[in-house]
């Protein structure tokens, strides 16, 4: 049997990956190769026993992700805003605290001393060159200490730095203690702004796709066809003499010129490079750990919470759900409360049954909305540091001494090899946005290489 050659292997079905692909199929043979069973890597969809669907991975697209709302007009899906009418609650000391807007009403003193911190944050923040981070003049200062010392020195109050903290867990599915202090500014200006993150009209929770993200990537895929093949984790690639690749997975083996690497940083650790990949990529892949999410989601007869005027999105310090979301579709009846349980909140509650987990969601719906809420018609949670082939959302963490001691490396090729994904963006770093633009520069990179080659195999006539 003869081996399968193509030009250029895409390692991961996710959005990125087929993006590629997809830039990739008018002029250049190209194959898909997807551990999992499914397309969509991160993206995921799940179908409730009525029929309705929800979006158990990535979901939002907002005002700003032009190469999203572009991919969704030319895939035939249309979108609807997140509700976001009536009022917010802060759950605070056993009660609720109806508030409008992104920061809630608290105490004077505490509100206006989260006020300066989230306005000394932005200023940072805007200071910076995304595509550039590490060139910043404090670069090395902000590198070296953790976003949490900075809320020790910067919030004087302990709500202010709860609430700040609850923040920075639904934006990063991690504790500030995680975080380089220069990784939250970028993530920050890579997305705009922090408050953009955090907004829903406006902002990075704006709106939400008919049909769930997931089912792009299946739209996606569909037009790919043959050139994608599921169930087949690469499990090594040698470099040829000839400077090809020769991939083995999991259905079998083939051989290429170019390659794009589309995984987390923490799955492609999984892959056994021949020779080894240079030992700063490795240390560099090993310097970025995936934050810890589990997303909850109750379906109701109808979302009762608007009839009280709540708008069913919640900010609770003690959790364990500590941010909370009216999930519920557009044209549909059902009702649908989407929870985060997010860092160590996450990691700790992984780890117990999951009819306890659901339980303890339950609990707190119920303090938030009422008894009504602890008797869901169904129930589902996607525990993402459990998945097989992800372990862990919603993206990669840089811990201190990361962005200055490889960032200006980050986006480097590896000789044939090209890195794509969200991890790999320099705009909206951490969404789907990332992930199209990532997916761009490493096609763009592919293909001036492949120009190059062709140029220098030209016979030129003596």
């Amino acid at each position: 049997m003869s081996l399968e050659q193509v030009q250029v292997v895409v390692i991961g079905a996710g959005i990125s990956g087929l993006q590629a692909a997809r830039l990739l199929r008018s002029k250049y043979s190209v194959k898909i190769l997807e551990a999992r069973d499914r397309v969509g890597g991160r993206l995921q969809n799940h179908r409730f026993a009525n029929g309705d669907t929800v979006d158990i991975g990535g979901q939002w697209v907002g005002p700003g992700q032009h190469r999203m709302y572009r991919l969704i007009e030319e895939l035939g899906a249309t979108t609807w805003p997140l509700y976001d009418s009536g009022d917010n609650l802060l759950y605070l000391n056993g009660r609720g605290r109806r508030y409008r807007g992104t920061i809630p009403k608290i105490n004077p003193l505490a509100l206006a001393d989260l006020g300066i911190a989230m306005a000394r944050f932005e200023a940072m923040a805007r200071s910076l060159d995304p595509a550039a981070p590490w060139t910043h003049t404090k670069a090395e200062h902000w590198d070296s200490v953790t976003l949490d010392s900075w809320l020790q020195k910067n919030c004087r109050t302990r709500l202010a730095r709860e609430l700040f903290a609850v923040g920075i867990g639904a934006v990063f599915a991690a504790e500030p203690a995680e975080l380089s202090l220069l990784h939250a500014l970028f993530y920050a200006r890579s997305g705009d702004s922090l408050e953009t993150l955090l907004s829903v009209t406006g902002g990075a929770q704006q709106d939400r796709v008919h049909g769930g993200t997931a089912g792009l990537c299946e739209r996606m895929a569909q037009q790919l066809g043959e050139r994608v093949q599921l169930n087949a984790p690469v499990e090594k690639i040698e470099q040829l003499p000839d400077g090809r690749l020769r991939l083995w997975h999991g259905a079998g083996s083939l051989v290429c010129e170019r390659m794009i690497v589309a995984l987390p940083p923490n799955q492609a650790l999984r892959i056994r490079f021949e020779p080894e990949l240079p030992s700063w990529r490795d240390q560099l892949l090993q310097r970025m750990p995936a934050g810890a999410c589990i997303k909850c989601v109750a379906r109701y007869e109808k979302p009762f919470w608007r009839d009280a005027q709540l708008s069913g999105q919640v900010a609770s310090p003690t959790g364990p759900v500590r941010v909370t979301f009216d999930n519920s579709e557009a044209g549909k009846s059902s009702g649908l409360l989407m929870g985060f349980l997010e860092g160590d909140t996450a990691r700790n509650l992984s780890a117990v049954s999951a009819d306890e987990r659901r339980e303890r969601v339950l609990e707190c719906f119920a303090q938030f909305f009422g008894q009504q809420a602890r008797r869901p018609l169904e129930y589902v949670d996607k525990d993402w540091s459990s998945e097989a082939w992800t372990r862990g959302c919603y993206a990669a963490l840089m811990a201190p001494g990361t962005w200055t001691g490889y960032g200006a490396r980050l986006r480097e090729p590896n000789g044939p090899i090209h890195w794509a994904g969200t991890e790999f963006a320099v705009e909206w770093f951490g969404y789907m946005e990332g992930a199209l633009e990532s997916a761009e520069r490493a096609v763009a990179e592919v293909e001036a290489a492949l120009q190059r080659e062709e140029h220098l195999c030209e016979v030129v006539p003596v």
